[in-house]
């Protein structure tokens, strides 16, 4: 059995890394947050030790490894800005590290890590769950050796409510933007499917939402994501929070569900040794690392989501 650590416990994405733990077989032993609504423990690991304060929790990390009982995994759901040091951390105390996105917010961290990668001789590994989704995996076996340039059209909108100003999320220096904080994985698997970028614009660049262009090795891609509940496609208000939406030269990419399992996925390759590593996540970080320092362009054909599909009829 697999020992763990979390650490950012009471985080939003910290349950799924818990069911993950549990439905791979393995044993959470000690959780750290400095926020103490951690009662989702009681549904997973009702004994795992607890702290909100990083010192006790490190003294209890290094108390287990003195003891021969070292955690074989830390798996960290802390703020984006957070990841990197706490990647050091599990590495340093002889653990890997399973690391939520964005694994960092910009390149030249990777490069740090790799270093301390290659002193401890552990490994991270990081969350790229649409890279484990069927339709995604049929999309690279459909698109990735293509000959032919294709025109993509990504839409994602996930509504936020106040709060989300007021916490980490809402700070760029924290969350690295909107673009960073929900747009990562997709801007991985978008990368994924139709090769290397070469160019990347900034058309939009606003507290609640966010615009721009790639050119991809094999496609031409314009991107919308937003936070605010009034970009939603009026079919959608009222009904549903969230909207998701690929066009691949004007077909639409069927992908709303199949996402409830992929971090028990991610886990499972994990601990199989075929997880996600350093240069895997090189490509999303440096696209939206150069989005957040690009001046602001006019649209490359970019439109509002809800003007694409006015015009379109």
């Amino acid at each position: 059995m697999h020992s763990f650590a979390l650490i950012g416990a009471a985080g939003y994405v910290a349950p799924r890394h818990m069911r993950a733990i549990h439905a791979v077989g393995g044993d959470l032993k000690v959780a750290y947050d400095p926020n103490d609504s951690v009662g989702i423990l009681d549904s997973y690991f009702p004994n795992a030790h607890f702290f909100t304060e990083f010192e006790r929790f490190d003294r209890h990390v290094d108390k287990l490894r003195r003891r021969g009982e070292k955690i074989d995994y830390a798996s960290i759901c802390s703020p984006n800005h957070l990841h990197d040091a706490h990647c050091r951390f599990a590495l340093r105390s002889g653990a890997d590290a399973v690391c939520e996105k964005p694994l960092v917010l910009n390149p030249w961290n990777i490069d740090g890590l790799a270093e301390i990668e290659q002193d401890t001789g552990r490994r991270i590994s990081t969350i790229l769950q649409l890279r484990l989704h069927p339709a995604i995996i049929a999309l690279r076996e459909k698109f990735g050796t293509s000959n032919k340039r294709h025109k993509v059209e990504l839409t994602y909108i996930t509504s936020r409510g106040r709060w989300y100003y007021t916490s980490w999320k809402g700070e760029d220096e924290k969350s690295g933007g909107v673009a960073t904080n929900i747009g990562v994985h997709f801007f991985d698997m978008l990368s994924y499917v139709f090769g290397s970028v070469k160019r990347n614009e900034a058309h939009l660049r606003e507290r609640e939402r966010a615009a721009g262009f790639l050119e991809c090795a094999r496609a031409d891609i314009s991107w919308f994501l937003s936070v605010d509940s009034n970009d939603l496609p009026p079919e959608v208000q009222g009904k549903k929070t969230t909207f998701r939406s690929i066009t691949v030269d004007g077909e639409e990419i069927e992908f709303s569900e199949g996402f409830t399992d992929l971090h028990t996925r991610s886990y499972e390759e994990i601990l199989a040794g075929r997880g996600f590593g350093l240069e895997d996540v090189r490509a999303s970080i440096e696209i939206v690392s150069a989005f957040r320092q690009a001046p602001i362009t006019a649209g490359h054909e970019w439109r509002h989501p809800s003007a694409r599909r006015t015009s379109s009829k």
